[in-house]
């Protein structure tokens, strides 16, 4: 059989040049859809949720430049305050720079900062500062004590005869204080001062201030708006001393540095006053008003108080919002009272029932928030913890969560074996090389704090370590590779399995300590609770690991006033060698300014919860066993996606009246618009919570119609983000997700604590601990523009999605109609040549 060549019909070059057009439009239609969109979309408007500089703060920061003194020159001295407006309790971030500084031993180029009230628009006096009490001895430098004859300048208290005279403190209202160790007001444990804040060699500096509101500290008053119409808030100011090598006499004391008090007159005179605006406190909402209670998730806690007073202006009705466990919070509406509030609030839905709307009312997530301070080295600002290092902590398996260690009391035996602390401990510092020295100046922080009674969030946490192989197999007893195993008193509890409502502090073991007393042995015993004890929620737990203090009470003093003449007392957190960590909500860390460690997701990628990866978090969540409820899930979180993530649901049934359903409606409305526009303005959603994607917020809106309607509309059907609805499992029972961990939703086993307004321990009801089938989940989505969402349209980057697609439609459809002619110009040729003489075309 011949064979011919073929040639192409006249205008060939046309159809090679349609050719290529065609697939250079199929190209280019394959590259839109793999390239990512710009990360600036999303970032613009991505809140980090512990970020120590938020651009919002910034906006009100102000600098002070400092003064020659008679014998050290702090002309060079410039200090920023990053946030002056829109305060309230938080942490506020404090940097400085100036003359480099030798490396010193002692109290010597350092600043002293304490927040004080005051009306003189110039300043406070030095009596209306809370300062003192922060160290005893011979420190004055962090006392209100002024030593006799130390400051050439001091006149106003100079005569106190044979005693050392000292500053008082003025209250806002009441009587000032009679002596040094008068506590009336505060004391070492509470105290906000800052007696001693290093200068690095560079003559820089950084810290983190706690300021009050007049909730914390009515004595100062910050924030209050009195019972006057239309009061505004009370300023306070925050000052700040420096102090170099001399003091006011000009000794210089080599060996200890600097001796007097910060309120001694002549430091005084080298303060800067940083004047300081909160944002009101005390009733913005007149009482006469209805009341619509709502109840449940700490999630919300620091959303719905911004809210709130902007939710009152103008409305016939106000809210009132109490912190409570989520399963107390499943109960009342459950099964509700004649005195049950009319919303709560939950991670997880009422398994059983029907008759209640959700709405997705808030985005955050569950993180280990640190302080972690390291001598003349400075803070810690970069921590890894892996699954099965959360693991170890949350089991108390270091023997220094559960006694001090040492020749007296050494490692119990039922953990002979481990390492004694997390510091020490093999996989740490593989984990954090910055901790892998020779040596360790101490055995680093005690036992991570755990918030007291239930949370849907403990149910999370747990999931998160079930969902990791090494983790899971710890908790069932298998020992790391160096040994270390599950404190046996938490291997009876099933944690590789049940996943209950609470961390338990299951180690019964006691440490007794003695002291002698005029011949008399007094002896008391600590345990794992005094040793790692709990905070009272997420919020307090962030607020004692920003003081560096976790309230643990393991050393043995005389005590007069006791019935065994002996007490346990709080050891010293001095100032450079603070450390305290914690698992608290991203809203309370980012308020004080906490680090947050990194945390491996699903893929195995270390990452911290900022708005991008807690949207991309929420992208890949299941539903729950309530359709259109999503569930957290760590085993699908990947692609950047921070695996402690949640959502939290305002739940509301709505066999209600009417007014009560048109009032949440409203709630539900705000939180899903206006309500996710991130910033510090009362009214806006404060840092440390993501914008709800587009998706979430249509849902809150439906929810809301709903109510409003008193009917709730029947399950759509709409499959899951990760391919389909997951089905719940049973009590006990296990689903799949993540490398293959069997998880299923446990009851609550250990340690009981209280939640807060009247929380009560759970009566058997769990959340959902469901889990996806493995598959590709969808993308990941990008936080919601700020205009967004006030008008509740597609923000930036769905628009951009939009546009991509249609972009990659339009040139699909280019490059086939370009293939096309050509293509059927060859198949004609092909039909031509057969037919003339049925040769083959080659």
């Amino acid at each position: 059989m011949s064979t011919r060549q073929f040639r192409a019909p006249k205008g060939g070059s046309r159809v090679s040049r349609r050719v290529s057009a065609g697939v250079g439009a199929l190209l280019a239609a394959v590259l839109l859809a793999l390239v990512p969109l710009p990360p600036g979309t999303d970032r613009a408007q991505a809140a980090e949720a512990g970020s120590g500089t938020r651009a919002a703060a910034e906006d009100s920061a102000m600098t002070l430049t400092g003064r020659k003194g008679p014998y050290d020159d702090f002309s060079g001295l410039e200090v920023t305050v990053h946030q002056t407006k829109n305060l309230r309790a938080q942490g506020v971030d404090v940097t400085w720079k100036g003359r480099a500084v030798p490396p010193v031993d002692g109290f010597r180029n350092f600043l002293q900062i304490m927040q004080c009230w005051g009306d003189d628009p110039a300043g406070p006096d030095r009596e209306q500062c809370e300062f003192g009490g922060n160290r005893g001895g011979t420190h004055w430098m962090s006392q209100r004590t002024l030593p006799k004859g130390t400051d050439p300048l001091e006149k106003e208290y100079a005569d106190a005869g044979e005693d050392n005279p000292f500053v008082p403190f003025q209250p806002l209202q009441g009587d000032p204080t009679d002596s040094p160790s008068d506590a009336t007001y505060f004391s070492n444990n509470d105290t906000n001062a800052q007696p001693w804040l290093s200068t690095r060699t560079d003559g820089t500096g950084e810290a983190v201030f706690e300021v009050k509101s007049a909730i914390e500290a009515p004595y100062l008053g910050c924030g209050d708006v009195g019972s006057g119409a239309g009061a505004k808030p009370r300023k306070c100011w925050l000052v700040v001393v420096p102090r170099g090598e001399h003091d006011p006499d000009g000794t210089v004391n080599a060996a200890e540095g600097v001796h007097t008090s910060p309120l001694s007159q002549s430091n005084w005179d080298q303060r800067l006053v940083f004047p300081m605006e909160f944002g009101a406190v005390g009733n913005t909402c007149p009482a006469d008003k209805a009341e619509r209670r709502v109840i449940g998730s700490e999630l919300l806690t620091d959303a719905i108080t911004s809210w709130q007073a902007t939710l009152c202006a103008g409305a016939d009705a106000r809210f009132t919002f109490s912190q409570a466990g989520e399963d107390y919070a499943r109960r009342l509406i459950a099964k509700p009272t004649a005195t049950s509030p009319g919303m709560g609030v939950t991670v997880a839905p009422i398994e059983e029932g029907t008759g209640v709307v959700y709405a997705p009312v808030a985005v955050s997530a569950l993180t280990v928030g640190f302080f972690w301070e390291d001598g003349q080295a400075g803070q810690v600002r970069d921590l890894k913890l892996s699954p099965r290092l959360l693991a170890k902590l949350v089991t108390g398996s270091y023997p220094y969560d559960i006694r001090q260690i040492s020749f007296q009391n050494p490692v119990p035996d039922h953990l002979k074996g481990n390492a004694e602390s997390i510091v020490v401990d093999p996989e740490f510092k593989k984990l954090n090389p910055y901790f892998d020295r020779p040596t360790q100046p101490q055995l680093g922080p005690g036992g991570i704090l755990l918030q007291a009674g239930n949370s849907d969030v403990a149910t999370l946490l747990w999931r998160y370590l079930q969902s990791n192989a090494e983790s899971r197999d710890f908790l069932r007893g298998k020992p790391d590779p160096w040994g270390m195993k599950v404190n046996p008193f938490y291997r009876t509890l099933g944690l590789d399995a049940d996943a209950p409502l609470d961390y338990p502090k299951a180690d019964t073991t006691e440490t007794r300590m003695t002291l002698p007393d005029n011949g008399v042995e007094r002896a008391i015993s600590y345990g794992q609770l005094e040793k790692s004890p709990y905070s009272n929620d997420m919020h307090d737990g962030a607020l004692r690991v920003r003081r560096g203090a976790t309230g643990a009470t393991f050393l043995a003093a005389l005590d007069a006033n006791s019935p065994q003449g002996i007490k346990l007392v709080a050891s010293d957190s001095l100032p450079g060698s603070r450390q305290a960590y914690g698992l608290v909500d991203a809203a309370s860390a980012s308020r004080y300014e906490l680090d947050i460690a990194a945390l491996p997701n699903a893929d195995g990628a270390y990452v911290r919860p900022t708005a991008d990866s807690m949207l991309r978090a929420v992208a890949r969540m299941p539903d729950s066993p309530v359709a259109g409820v999503k569930a957290p899930s760590p085993a699908t979180a990947k692609n950047g996606a921070y695996p402690l993530t949640a959502v939290a649901y305002a739940m509301a049934p709505v066999d209600q009246p009417a007014d009560a359903r048109q009032d949440y409606a409203r709630l539900i409305r705000y939180a899903a618009g206006a309500g996710q526009t991130q910033g510090l303005t009362p009214g806006e959603l404060p840092p440390g919570y993501a914008p709800m994607p587009k998706e979430l917020r249509d849902r809150a809106l439906s929810a809301a119609d709903q109510l409003v309607r008193g009917k709730v509309a029947e399950p759509a059907g709409t499959p899951s983000a990760e391919g389909g609805a997951a089905g719940g499992a049973a009590s006990g029972g296990s689903a799949g997700g993540g490398d293959g961990a069997g998880a299923g939703t446990g009851g609550a086993a250990g340690g009981a604590g209280t939640g807060a307004a009247g929380a009560t321990a759970g009566d058997g009801a769990s959340p959902s601990g469901t889990a996806a089938p493995p598959g590709a989940g969808a993308g990941a989505a990008g936080p919601a523009a700020q205009s967004g969402l006030a008008a509740g349209g597609l923000t930036p980057r769905e628009v951009l999605g939009v546009v991509r697609w249609v972009l990659l439609g339009v040139l699909v459809v280019g490059g086939v109609a370009a293939l096309a002619g050509p293509v059927l110009l060859r198949l004609s040729a092909r039909k031509a040549v057969t037919a003339a003489g049925g040769s083959r075309v080659t």
